[in-house]
């Protein structure tokens, strides 16, 4: 202990200055916008490298999981291929960018994943030179995960739909009415659909999804479904709780949104 005492004798000086500096940084990044945005994007960059290191180990542990969800999408891309009477084996090969494609989907994985706190966010180890910017929806085979909200070179960081901040325009599947996706910050099964007209038909179990009011996501991305509603105190608008098909604590492999026509849509939304 005594020791310990010395030393800080010995250096208070080089301690004080250290302490400022780290003081006079923070405030800085607090006050200014410009360097809060690099500070994030930092943080970003060195943490991801750990993240992803960390999550090449952990992945190898879940290769059976991925496994049989990979199995389960591919059946259900099968069902859909038989809907239409095509035969796999015999048909030729289309070149899909001979068609006009609105959306473009990228692939990612997860490598590090809030969801215990109010404003929770994900890491994802795709960014800039795979094509990923700010204001791309996120998605997995089962339903909705969230926003890109910053990204570096390699990596992209995510507002979790388990966010407070987060605001995602969802709606009925059966219906045109629609609302605004929120969290409470309680369940991380469970989301908040609010502004729902009262003149909406709805029942518990319905399927809610994205209702493409925006650029971001399309319109028919799976959410979940109702597992109860109220009116608000006006009685004007439902508050209705939705049970997310995603299982937000177990996120690997997303997908990465990009609308095509974005930018001639977005143009259009800013004329006089």
């Amino acid at each position: 202990m005594q020791q310990i005492i010395n030393f800080l004798i010995r250096n208070k000086h080089s301690l004080l200055f250290l302490l400022l500096l780290f003081l006079s940084l923070i405030f800085t990044i607090q006050s200014h916008s410009y360097h809060r945005s690099k500070f994030v994007s930092s943080t970003n960059f060195f943490s991801g490298g750990i993240y992803d290191w960390q999550h090449s180990i952990s992945d190898y542990f879940r290769l059976k999981e991925e496994n049989e969800r990979l199995l389960e999408e591919n059946e259900r891309l099968h069902n859909i291929i038989s809907v239409f009477g095509v035969d796999s084996v015999t048909t030729k090969y289309v070149d899909s960018l001979s068609f006009n494609k609105p959306y473009t989907y990228t692939k990612a994985r997860v490598i590090k994943n809030d969801y215990s706190k109010i404003d929770n966010y994900i890491l994802i180890n795709k960014g800039e030179n795979d094509s990923i910017f700010p204001d791309m929806g996120i998605i997995t085979d089962k339903g909705v995960v969230g926003i890109v909200e910053n990204t570096t070179q390699n990596y992209g960081r995510i507002i979790s739909i388990l966010n407070s901040n987060s605001r995602i325009n969802a709606g009925l599947k059966n219906s045109n009415q629609y609302g605004s996706l929120i969290w409470n910050g309680k369940d991380p099964n469970i989301v908040q659909l609010e502004t729902v007209p009262r003149q909406a038909a709805l029942k518990e179990g319905d399927t809610i999804i994205t209702h493409g009011r925006s650029t971001i996501f399309p319109r028919g991305i799976k959410i979940g479904t109702i597992l109860n509603y109220t009116l608000d105190q006006n009685k004007s608008y439902y508050l209705i709780d939705v049970k997310l098909f995603n299982d937000m604590t177990n996120i690997g492999f997303v997908y990465a949104i990009k609308n095509n026509d974005a930018i001639e849509i977005k143009n259009l939304e800013n004329l006089d």
